[in-house]
């Protein structure tokens, strides 16, 4: 009876450890591949454009084979909000808009992570080198309930 007595402090410790375990793998992975050169066209893609609501983590990679670029991300108020440019500097005008984080300086072919908290909505995934937003390097993530 003692032993039994022992080991519960044990099972008590392996079950917390695997609702633990639980949550992180309950993290969802957001694919973004970024790709252009200066003077051409540029794209930034999601894979999946739809997640639902929790811990995120943004798995950035930069594709192209000369051009740096970066990844900002978002919470839009409203889908069709106007984004606010800053055409003097040809970029967004981040200070209108709530960031929640970005990966930032990607070297051609490098790759980077942005771990965050992602509640429903419209999120917009965007870089902001000088005239990169408008040659097309943007992107609409929906969050579900």
């Amino acid at each position: 009876m003692k032993s039994r007595a022992r080991l519960l402090p044990l099972f008590a410790a392996a079950a917390i450890a695997c609702s633990a375990g639980a949550s992180f793998a309950a993290t969802t992975v957001i694919n973004v591949t970024e790709d252009g050169e200066g003077g051409g066209a540029m794209s930034l893609k999601l894979d999946p454009p739809t997640v639902k609501a929790g811990p995120a983590t943004f798995a950035v990679h930069n594709d192209a084979m000369t051009e740096q670029h970066e990844m900002v991300v978002v919470r839009l108020k409203s889908p069709d909000l106007p984004i606010p440019l800053n055409a003097a500097k040809n970029r967004v005008d981040e200070s209108k808009l709530k960031s929640l984080g970005e990966v930032s300086d990607l070297k051609p072919g490098a790759s980077g992570k942005l771990n965050t908290r992602l509640a429903p909505g419209t999120y917009l995934l965007f870089c902001n080198m000088k005239g990169h937003y408008e040659a097309g390097m943007e992107a609409r993530l929906t969050v579900t309930p």
